[in-house]
């Protein structure tokens, strides 16, 4: 067992050395072995100490307290909490502390000082604090009173909003009771004052849980629904965010501050959650909410409700939504539009509630979970098919088709329950028409899967042809249209596997596209159009008619655009096809001619898929405009944007980054700024993508213009992910161009590159046998060493990153040189110790420095002379080792040509050489050897 003074004495000296983090972990250790209580003081005063150098005030105060608490007069316990207390904002509470320092010693000038700035600062909050009181009043005054000039409320609400953000100003409003006149404000029914009444709402909120369940417990979760159920997009919008924030604090999530006493509250979130998901489930089904509202209410149970992370086993939210309002959630899936009982619905609610059922389902963690799940749903479409009723029938056929939407295996199962096939073929042929839409939307769903689709190839196609050719509403007749289109595309892109005659995949295409462009018919029928070319875009001769079709592609665009976010999956999916961006398989020539010689299939390539095709395709794209639909698309605040559909996005733009030349036009229309969220949320492949297309940006851009202001930093934790082994070469090669870009800008950017721990796989990939690798990461690494960070891990002790930089200086590769010289020669200027521990890293350094500053390539040659210059000007006996070596003869050679404007700064480095050695008395000028 260790001791505990030894412990002491050895964190005091770390603390001496401004190693905080180790002094630490001693102290800490020290506390836990100790036992003598005035020996317990010291370890916590002590740590508390080193919890102020490391800007960690909350600990800081605790550990002085804990001290403190073993000795009350403990004056460098007393004098720590009060600069920690201080650094918190309370300000009373540092006061007392200071005060009983002076008392302890009345001479100290430095706890005098202390007692008058603070005494200062404390009647300075006084003054702001009343002054924000009357501020605050008098905000309401104007809002709450009718006569008051429009021009002065909207100010009023602005500054309301503003103050409502800072911590101090939302405090001042929640003590004047501001929330009872934030609510009267809400009563006024004034679309103005609610939003500015809202938003302020949100802003005290935010980062406060305390203060987050008094402002729900005040307002009650009925209202804040209420309000959210209100037909008015903005104010159902703000309302939603209020109730984002308030859950994000009672998750624990989001800005988190510490607020002194809230500290000791122990506020039990479990039961105001569940009331907050209880409502939520409500409003699914109510009839008095609006359409927008029902979205926001299955948005924020998308958001709040499945796990973030797989890992963290508890789905117990997952299991109370099941168990609570499955149902609730299959019948909004159920409800058909046309039908005059249908709930208030917008063209997202079904689509972002089949999200929703897809999401609970994957948060479930085992079979019994599951099983339950499916009885649920087994259950509730039983108690739906009635042969007597046929509206009621019809209900549980779009629930089918709903479920079919989210998770997809469950909606399998489900199609195979007694009746249900069958009643979807029986309903095809009825005479009604909602019938035929119900029933033709459920054969589209269910034909997903190559084996599912084979079945319903048999029964459907005929009833589908059927459908087509009689029916004249050509919302029936487009449906029709799509079933026959999934169906003709079941072989994907196998261009031997085509499931129709020739020509025919190209006839309903070109049906599709005319539907596409007929604006005369409604958005959500032209959505199926979309839907149909998303399918037939499998096939080559599509592709290419469709690209060629600009009206047809500007009009895919501008529904992209619009507020009916059910259309973006089909869109990406239509896009991802055409510019060839999804997998595939490589072809083994021998394995091939083993499958031909069994007679088992070969997929075979289409000639339009070939690559000259699909660049052609891409460059039609970028013309008609998709990369303003793409980032359109990415903005969707809505659950309908799922994983799988950023990762289609992603794909799509990787493919329109290949060819350097289009990157300005990509960056100039949003590209740049629509990939970062796609690199950051997403599935893994679609992460990838998404930074792999960000580093093509990076590594040709100037970041000022492709990624303004503070934008550029989220670019840099992306193209480090792409530093891994596990990603291609073409990957880390762009990626590290990208961070060469970057290094190269600012001393910030830099910070943030080794913050993100860049530099280890950096200096990994100057290893690299890949010449192309090596020579990227070595010009990345020669514009970090500009940073004093960097400088500081070349010149720590026990390891070979120094000697790595100087062998690269003697490779053959020209480019490698230029870079690892440049490296060295600013590394050597800027830490004299290196020019020393250079010369011990290895035997050739000599050789290799001759080397450089003989150089034909005068890049090379320059960088050599001022590593020269360095090593002479660092040390006499350093210089006195060189001018005994030939780097004499090679510096008076060099020195001793004629001028000239190309070569002058090469040159005169080498005289500058020789003047220092002269300067050492080393050399004497000509006239006096």
């Amino acid at each position: 067992m260790e001791d505990p003074i030894q412990l002491k004495e050895e964190g005091n000296k770390y603390f001496q050395a401004s190693d905080y983090e180790k002094a630490l972990q001693s102290y800490t250790q020290a506390i836990k072995l100790n036992k003598d209580k005035a020996l317990q003081a010291v370890l916590y005063r002590n740590r508390a100490a080193c919890f102020l150098k490391k800007e960690e005030y909350a600990k800081a105060a605790s550990d002085a307290s804990r001290a403190i608490d073993i000795n009350a007069s403990d004056i460098k316990a007393l004098y720590r909490r009060s600069q920690a207390l201080e650094k918190l904002g309370k300000l009373d509470q540092a006061f007392k502390d200071a005060q009983k320092c002076a008392t302890l010693e009345p001479r100290n000038k430095n706890f005098q000082e202390t007692l008058r700035r603070l005494g200062a600062n404390i009647q300075e909050k006084l003054r702001i604090q009343f002054s924000t009181d009357s501020r605050v009043q008098k905000m309401f005054e104007i809002l709450l009173d009718e006569n008051s000039d429009k021009e002065k409320r909207e100010k009023a609400a602005n500054n309301l909003i503003v103050l409502g953000r800072e911590e101090a100003g939302a405090e001042r409003i929640f003590q004047n009771n501001g929330v009872n006149l934030l609510l009267q404000l809400i009563e006024t029914k004034n679309p103005e004052l609610i939003l500015a009444a809202v938003r302020t709402l949100s802003g005290m909120c935010t980062g406060h849980k305390a203060r987050a369940t008094a402002i729900l417990h005040y307002l009650g979760i009925d209202s804040i629904c209420m309000w959210m159920s209100v037909d008015n997009e903005e104010i159902s919008l703000a309302v939603c965010n209020l109730l984002q924030t308030i859950t994000d604090c009672l998750l624990g999530q989001g800005k988190e501050e510490h607020h002194g006493k809230e500290e000791a509250l122990v506020l039990d979130t479990k039961k105001d959650l569940r009331m907050i998901t209880t409502r939520l489930l409500d409003m699914l089904v109510s009839k008095k909410v609006s359409g927008q509202g029902r979205d926001r209410a299955l948005n924020l149970l998308n958001k709040n409700i499945p796990r973030k992370d797989l890992k963290d086993h508890d789905n117990s939210r997952s299991i109370f939504v099941i168990d609570n309002g499955l149902k609730k959630i299959l019948k909004v899936v159920g409800q058909i539009p046309e039908m005059p009982d249908c709930l208030p619905l917008t063209e997202n609610t079904q689509l972002t509630a089949s999200v929703l059922l897809n999401k609970l389902y994957d948060d479930l963690r085992c079979d019994p979970e599951r099983d339950n799940y499916r009885l649920i749903c087994e259950e509730y479409i039983k108690s739906k098919i009635d042969p007597q009723d046929m509206d009621k029938t019809l209900h549980a056929i779009q629930i089918v088709s709903g479920v079919l939407q989210g998770p997809f295996d469950l909606g399998n199962k489900l199609l195979g329950m007694k009746g249900v096939m069958e009643m979807m073929v029986a309903l095809c042929g009825s005479e009604r028409e909602i019938d035929q839409l119900v029933a033709v939307e459920a054969l589209i769903h269910a034909s997903t899967k190559l084996s599912r689709a084979t079945f319903i190839i048999t029964n459907g196609v005929t009833l589908l042809k059927e459908i087509y050719k009689k029916t004249k509403n050509e919302k029936i007749k487009i449906r029709a249209l799509v079933g026959l289109c999934k169906l003709g595309s079941a072989g994907g892109t196998d261009y031997g596997l085509r499931q129709f005659a020739e020509g025919s995949t190209e006839k309903l295409a070109k049906q599709c596209r005319k539907w596409l462009c007929n604006t005369s018919i409604d958005a959500r029928t032209r959505k199926w159009a979309v839907e149909g070319l998303s399918y037939l875009t499998l096939d080559a001769d599509v592709k290419d008619d469709f690209v060629e079709d600009e009206p047809a592609l500007k009009a895919m665009f501008d529904l992209a655009k619009a507020s009916d976010k059910t259309i973006l999956y089909s869109v990406a999916s239509a896009l991802v096809n055409c510019t060839n961006s999804y997998d595939t398989k490589e072809l083994v020539p021998e394995l091939v001619q083993l499958a031909k010689f069994s007679k088992q299939h070969v997929p075979e390539e289409h000639p339009k898929d070939k690559k000259d095709f699909v660049v052609k395709r891409v460059k039609r794209l970028l013309k008609a405009g998709v990369v303003s639909a793409l980032a359109c698309m990415v903005k969707a605040d809505s659950a309908i944007l799922t994983d799988q559909s950023k990762e289609l996005i992603a794909r799509v733009f990787l493919a329109l980054c290949e060819d350097p030349k289009d990157r300005g036009t990509i960056v100039a229309q949003g590209g740049g700024k629509a990939l970062i969220p796609l690199a950051v949320e997403g599935t893994d492949v679609g992460k990838i993508k998404a930074s792999h297309a960000l580093a093509k940006i990076a590594a040709i851009s100037n970041p000022d213009i492709a990624f303004p202001g503070e934008r550029v930093y989220e670019v840099v934790r992306p193209l480090v992910s792409l530093l891994n082994t596990e990603r291609d070469g073409l990957q880390n090669y762009e990626a590290l161009l990208g961070l060469t870009n970057f290094s190269g800008r600012s001393d910030k950017l830099r910070l943030k590159i080794i913050k993100e721990k860049a530099l280890p796989d950096i200096e990994n990939y100057m290893f690299e046998n890949h010449d192309q690798l090596r020579q990227a990461a070595t010009e990345c690494m020669c514009n970090l060493v500009v940073n004093k960070e960097v400088q500081e891990r070349f010149v720590a002790d026990g390891n070979d990153r120094l000697k790595l930089v100087v062998l690269l200086c003697g490779e053959d590769d020209e480019k490698v040189q230029v870079a690892a010289a440049g490296a060295l020669a600013m590394l050597t200027a800027a830490q004299k110790k290196l020019c020393l521990k250079m010369t011990e890293v290895t035997t050739q350094w000599l050789e290799i420095l001759q080397r450089l500053c003989l150089h034909d390539n005068m890049e090379v040659q320059h960088r050599g002379l001022v590593i020269a210059f360095n090593l002479i000007s660092a040390d006499k006996e350093l210089a006195k080792k060189l001018v005994e070596s030939e780097l004499l003869e090679i510096l008076t050679y060099v020195g001793k040509q004629e001028d000239h404007p190309k070569k002058q700064h090469i040159i005169s480095v080498a005289r500058d050489c020789l003047s220092k050695c002269m300067d050492y008395e080393l050399i004497k000028p000509l006239s006096q050897a």
